[in-house]
């Protein structure tokens, strides 16, 4: 039987993997640094998903599909839609799949607990 999660543990999830995220950052490894920033990313626009709606998406696509639609019917996540796939194409795909990491990564990463905090603002809304 499945557990059913919660937008709180999501949430806890996705601050241990902006943790996660900061200790590689800081032993050098960009590259797992910015995956796990991502990931982060990821959890936190779930768990608010899964406040909004009553359901958790699954898979990044339908994560992506359930994003874009909250934000048609709730305009203050529209903020959040930037910053998710910035963060989509820069960090998953830029820098952890190629190793086109640049400038702007390591600002991404450390911005990415802000976004947390931002997802959870609008989940207790």
């Amino acid at each position: 039987m499945t557990q059913l999660q919660t937008p709180q543990a999501i949430f806890a999830d996705a601050r241990a993997m902006q943790a996660q995220a900061l200790e590689r950052l800081a032993h050098g490894d960009i590259r797992d640094a910015a995956e796990k920033a991502w990931c982060a990313t990821k959890r936190a626009t779930d768990a608010l998903i899964l406040a909004r709606t009553g359901e958790e998406p699954g898979p990044t696509g339908l994560t992506s599909d359930c994003l874009d639609d909250l934000v048609i019917s709730e305009p203050a996540a529209a903020p959040l839609q930037g910053r998710y796939y910035s963060r989509l194409s820069q960090l998953h795909g830029a820098c952890f799949y190629t190793g086109a990491c640049n400038q702007h990564t390591e600002r991404r990463i450390r911005e990415t607990a802000q976004y947390i905090s931002d997802a959870e603002v609008l989940a207790a809304a």
